[in-house]
């Protein structure tokens, strides 16, 4: 089943971390948000593969947006 990554909250994509075709565990950092000059990191709540990257470095996201899928 398929892990649908989002913000949680609005903020610049300051660094992306993995690549489509990554391998990924629990816990392995996939983006890095900046809000309010705070480095938030975005991490995956399971194990796979990284299916899709739906942001880029310097995107503006909104709360709810979708920042990967973990398959």
């Amino acid at each position: 089943m398929a892990e649908e990554v989002r913000a949680e909250m609005v903020a610049n994509v300051w660094k992306v971390l993995v690549k489509v075709g990554d391998q990924v565990d629990e816990g392995t950092e996939l983006v890095t948000l900046e809000s309010m000059k705070m480095e938030i990191p975005v991490m995956s709540e399971g194990s796979g593969v990284v299916k899709e990257i739906a942001v880029d470095e310097g995107d503006v996201i909104q709360g709810g947006d979708l920042i990967a899928v973990i398959e």
